[in-house]
């Protein structure tokens, strides 16, 4: 297997965490793992994430292991409950697994730190 590829196991842990995630905050997590079609993978990952059924309450999740690089597109309603500093903590935990050359891992700890962060705080009402 060339590296940045998932195995089947890898795809169905993965989309195992996608869907604990996606309960757990109530949005919609997309993974592309592959070359960006552009140099520019920022835009690139904004033209996918614009794809998605409901890019407004969605999170896409883009590396390009190739270049390196690893590039997340939060929707308007996630930016309502994820911050850019807790985006930034999730790539930097994603960069560090895939550093260490896994990628499952990188995947799921950046994923399941987003949906955390993402999820709605429980407040009490007087």
């Amino acid at each position: 297997m060339a590296a940045g590829e998932l195995s089947e196991s890898d795809r169905l842990a993965l989309d195992r965490t996608i869907r604990l995630a996606e309960e757990s905050c109530r949005f919609e997590f997309s993974v592309y793992v592959g070359t960006a079609d552009s140099d520019d993978t920022r835009a690139w990952a904004t033209r996918l994430h614009n794809r998605l059924v409901v890019p407004s309450r969605s999170v896409l999740v883009l590396v390009d292991p190739a270049r390196r690089a690893i590039e997340v597109v939060t929707g308007g309603d996630v930016r309502r409950h994820l911050s850019d500093a807790e985006v930034e903590l999730a790539v930097l935990a994603m960069s560090s697994e895939l550093a260490a050359g896994s990628l499952l891992s990188g995947l799921q700890r950046g994923i399941t730190m987003l949906a955390e962060h993402a999820r709605p705080q429980n407040t009490l009402h007087a």
